[in-house]
């Protein structure tokens, strides 16, 4: 038996096949008491009607017998003044129960003789005579015990009944599972999202309580570990400027210009790292609307009065309400890194369903399709081309992704069909 593959139709498929076996044997055992109560009751009802039913006949004139068959008449057995049809002799081992009780009626009072009568409508026949002698049959057509043109719609609406109470307890008791999964899959250490409902049955609050504390105990953890790199980083620049000041005195040489660029590059390091455990808690800025053409044009005028090859299309035509400084440093990092591995960066913008699509587009070596994924992770270099040569620390990707994320967005990179990068930045 291969099971169905989800919880909720398993319980189903359970809870309905046992409620409906313990209903099918109850209504089994009912449907087969009636059965039985009826079946004796028209037995007794046929003993007692052809017995009254015969001796009226026998005691009515000859001449006014026939008038009298109609009102005797029943609807499984009625009485003829002939000898009746020809048939088998009836064997007497198994008779019908119909002719045992016609026996018990009248088989002390008078001779009886049985016989089946073959066909499409198979039946049985009792012959007797009557006081002066004239025969009487009794045309007996056994027919099962009725049953209620009601009873089928009963039965479907009884199931209908068990299948929808199936429904209900599987979803009540599925249901908190559901919501703690979909808490779980959106569990997102970077922007926790909201608290479980830490109502319903014991089991669910103990579930729910122990996943918002495990919630804020991951929150609290990555806080902690944020403000120690900026707390590292933001006091690692005292020493440095002192490093630097020192090798100002020092005397012109190859020394002193490798001192100064491995400072240089101390000095960039410790300020991405402290600008990424900034943008860890870059809930701080509030939410504005902006005018995002023209903040985009602020952003390339300012990369192309640098001299740097920046160049814009498109046209959102809509004013978008999001943080513009967490929103610059994401594209400044995305600008940064395409000028820095192709020499020149192109933005386009546009709007797709309601989404404002901002993507970087650039001529670069582009980034292996296995990695697109990773070098968005705080210091993960693509060592092929970003190394600690060309000034990169690995923090640049992250940082726009952790922005992104907290705006509400989300940044996807992928390699052009034509070479080099696009980076995609969507906002809602």
């Amino acid at each position: 038996m291969k099971w169905p593959r989800t919880l909720a139709s398993r319980l189903a498929l359970i809870f309905f096949t046992g409620l409906v076996l313990a209903y099918g044997l109850s209504f089994s055992l009912q449907a087969y008491e009636r059965y039985v109560s009826s079946r004796s009751m028209m037995l007794s009802n046929l003993e007692l009607d052809v017995s009254t039913s015969v001796a009226i006949l026998d005691r009515l004139p000859a001449a006014e017998r026939p008038a009298w068959l109609p009102r005797l008449e029943r609807r499984t057995y009625r009485y003829q003044l002939d000898e009746g049809l020809s048939g088998e002799a009836m064997p007497s081992e198994n008779p019908p129960m119909a002719a045992d009780s016609i026996v018990k009626a009248i088989g002390d009072r008078y001779r009886l003789t049985f016989q089946e009568i073959p066909g499409p409508n198979a039946h049985f026949q009792a012959h007797l005579r009557l006081a002066d002698g004239a025969p009487l049959t009794i045309d007996v057509t056994p027919a099962p015990v009725p049953v209620a043109t009601w009873l089928p719609v009963v039965l479907l609406i009884q199931l209908a009944v068990l299948l929808a109470c199936t429904w209900l307890a599987v979803r009540l008791a599925i249901g908190p599972l559901t919501r703690l999964v979909q808490a779980v899959d959106n569990l997102d250490p970077n922007s926790p999202g909201p608290l479980l409902d830490e109502s319903g049955p014991r089991e669910v609050r103990y579930a729910a309580v122990a996943f918002n504390a495990l919630q804020a105990r991951i929150a609290a953890y990555l806080k902690e570990r944020m403000q120690l790199l900026a707390a590292i980083s933001h006091d690692l620049q005292t020493p440095i400027t002192r490093m630097k000041l020192r090798v100002e005195q020092m005397d012109d040489g190859l020394e002193k210009d490798k001192l100064w660029h491995d400072l240089d590059a101390m000095e960039h390091l410790v300020r991405e790292g402290v600008a990424y455990a900034r943008s860890m808690d870059s809930g701080t800025e509030a939410p504005c609307r902006v005018n995002l053409d023209a903040f985009l044009d602020s952003l390339v005028f300012d990369y192309q009065d640098s001299g740097a090859q920046v160049n814009r299309s498109g046209s959102a035509q809509a004013t978008l309400e999001t943080r513009p400084h967490a929103l610059r440093r994401v594209l400044v990092n995305l600008v940064d890194n395409a000028l820095k591995f192709s020499g020149a960066a192109q933005l386009e913008v546009g709007c797709e369903n309601g989404v404002t699509l901002i993507r970087v587009l650039d001529d670069g070596p582009g980034i292996p399709e296995a990695e697109l994924d990773d070098v968005l992770k705080p210091f993960y270099r693509v060592e092929s081309s970003r190394n600690r040569s060309t000034g990169g620390t690995g923090l640049g990707l992250a940082i726009a992704q952790q922005l992104t994320q907290a705006m509400g967005g989300s940044l996807t990179l992928r390699n052009r069909a034509e070479g080099g990068l696009c980076a995609q930045v969507e906002l809602r």
